[in-house]
């Protein structure tokens, strides 16, 4: 059966990729009506989220020349054409995987293959979309599929973190760190974090953090478990920072490949390092549960029109962030 057609769309964009000078290649405007094949599904956006991903796609990253132009953005929440409420898990499975989405060899998140959610409309398989609670807002709904998705399988899911224990969280502000933040905190842990600044650390207390500090400081006890996002400036920190057997989940490197891998300290401490990548459709729906049972919420730094995305994604290559930037329609 053949696609059916929308009407054309607003949509921001990567017009080809650029390494050094990833916003040059931004592009605010009119994009081709999307299609809807069988098997997918097409979702009227209301709210979707920047993440460092966009920034990769705009440098080429994960991302092949020829699928220039593309429209941008991971996540997003907003309405089927029967009315019903979503948000949008940004996982594309290859066809015929059978297992858990995020160790799919040959998937892929939205922006790599698939055009994003920075539009008025996404197209997206049927199963990457799950129901939206009634409890959120778009705007809160937009910021689960990626930071607070990979936040919350690094904590309960990749840590084994029990509830009076200590974890620390390297960098204060980011979409993830902030989500680490909360959920730690609402989970029972005993929260500390790290920030370059003192707006950045006390808005971690604000979140819930118990305690924050400076980069690379002596802190008053070793914790059970870090959580990296950071990589090369924070990692052997990180390391240091580690009670024996304790473990550090990563799932990012802003600031590029660690130079030290720490070695004997690793296996003279007995530590453990786990990467973490993402989350599954059935942590995304957990997720969106335990948000709906407690009422935590997500720290929403910015809200930006689309028309003005430049200045949201001109504040996260910045790191002038002070939780999630989210763009409406």
């Amino acid at each position: 059966m053949a696609g059916t057609r929308l009407g054309g769309m607003f949509a921001v964009y990567a017009s080809e990729p650029n390494p050094r000078h990833p916003l040059a290649s931004l592009r605010i405007g009119d994009r081709p009506d999307p299609e809807v094949p069988d098997g997918t599904v097409a979702v009227t956006v209301v709210a979707a989220s920047l993440n460092m991903h966009d920034l990769w796609t705009l440098r080429g990253v994960g991302i092949t020349p020829e699928r220039f132009p593309m429209i941008l953005g991971c996540d997003g929440a907003g309405v089927l054409p029967d009315g019903s409420e979503v948000v949008i898990y940004p996982v594309v499975t290859s066809p015929g995987w059978v297992g858990e989405e995020t160790l799919d060899p040959h998937g892929t998140l939205l922006t790599e293959k698939l055009p994003g959610t920075f539009a008025d409309t996404v197209v997206v398989p049927a199963r990457n979309v799950v129901p939206k609670p009634p409890s959120l807002t778009f705007l809160e709904a937009a910021c689960m599929g990626t930071a607070w998705l990979t936040a919350y399988r690094m904590l309960f899911v990749k840590s084994g973190l029990r509830a009076g224990q200590t974890m620390l969280v390297q960098g204060a502000s980011g979409g993830v760190s902030t989500a680490l933040v909360q959920l730690g905190r609402a989970a029972g842990m005993r929260v500390w974090v790290t920030g370059r600044t003192e707006g950045k650390r006390e808005l971690a207390r604000s979140l819930g953090a118990h305690q924050a500090f400076e980069p690379g400081a002596r802190l008053p006890e070793r914790v059970d478990a870090v959580f990296e996002t950071v990589g090369k400036a924070t990692w052997s920190h990180s390391a240091k920072s580690l009670k024996p057997g304790g473990i550090i989940v990563c799932s990012g490197a802003t600031s590029g490949d660690a130079e030290r891998a720490e070695l004997q300290r690793l296996f003279f401490r007995q530590l453990r390092m786990v990467g973490s990548t993402m989350g599954t459709r059935d942590e995304l729906r957990d997720l969106l549960s335990f948000l709906d049972i407690t009422g935590l919420r997500p720290q929403i730094g910015a809200e930006l029109p689309m028309s003005e995305a430049e200045r949201g994604f001109k504040a996260m290559l910045d790191g002038d962030t002070a939780g999630k930037i989210v763009f409406t329609r």
